[in-house]
């Protein structure tokens, strides 16, 4: 299971809390599910003493580390700004860091991302970035003091799976120890079963499971597709190739 910044998590699996039907079923998918980790949007939901109160006291409830996150915004200085609020409002140094460089796709930037995770980092926070597969952008992100990193499988909402299978094998090979995460674009269990068998550590969902029909029986059938993926990759599966290969030799059996 995974280990994020010294903390064991009891699944792989990180569920969202925006866009279910309602409060109840957001309940009944994180039971089903067993999901470790609730993120939540700073700048869409309140906390402390302010309106919200029953949003919050069900978020408790599940009883799952919070991840709080920097949804929505758009520059170095709203997101520090961001991550400072949630820090205050929920007493943790954990942040999901977001900075949007592109508003159709979603994109993270990657400049921006890199100098806000720096000042987070520096004033104490334990980020996890929500980025692109490329291999230089995560570097500068370790190098500022990223534990985990948080590639996007596809543009957050799609559900296209996996669009980059190089990279994120690539991205894998070259952070053999480090915690990844996919984040954003899976769409059914088998994408988030294909994460697994790549080595990945765990992903976050939100638009798959909470816009399904059932969206607890979705979410339910991501927590047994992760770890049917995760135990593929451990049993070192076999080889790929280009040609027929009987399961039952002839070599040595009796023939006329």
């Amino acid at each position: 299971m995974p280990v994020f910044y010294g903390t064991d998590i009891a699944s792989r699996l990180m569920l969202g809390t925006a866009q279910y039907p309602s409060p109840a079923i957001l309940a009944d998918a994180f039971r089903r599910s067993g999901a470790g980790i609730a993120t939540v949007s700073v700048r869409r939901e309140a906390g402390g003493d302010q309106a919200g109160q029953d949003f919050w006291a069900l978020i408790r409830d599940l009883d799952v580390a919070l991840l709080p996150n920097t949804a929505g915004c758009h520059s170095v200085r709203e997101a520090v700004t961001t991550a400072q609020m949630a820090r205050e409002l929920f007493d943790t140094n954990w942040i999901k860091l977001e900075v949007i460089g592109h508003a159709d796709t979603l994109q993270p930037d990657p400049f921006g991302l890199v100098e806000a995770a720096r000042i987070l980092t520096e004033d104490g926070f334990q980020v996890f970035p929500y980025c692109t597969e490329d291999l230089v952008l995560c570097a500068r992100l370790v190098e500022v003091g990223c534990q985990v990193l948080m590639p996007w499988g596809a543009p957050i909402g799609t559900g296209l799976g996996l669009n980059n299978l190089y990279g994120l094998r690539s991205l894998r090979a070259h952070f053999p120890d480090l915690p990844l995460v996919i984040d954003a674009g899976l769409g059914l269990p088998s994408q988030a079963a294909h994460a697994m068998e790549l080595g990945y550590d765990a992903v976050l969902l939100n638009t798959a499971v909470a816009r399904a029909g059932d969206p607890a029986a979705m979410a339910e059938g991501f927590a047994r597709a992760l770890e049917a993926g995760a135990l593929a990759h451990q049993a070192d599966p076999m080889e790929p190739r280009d040609m027929a290969a009987p399961s039952t030799p002839v070599l040595g059996m009796p023939f006329s």
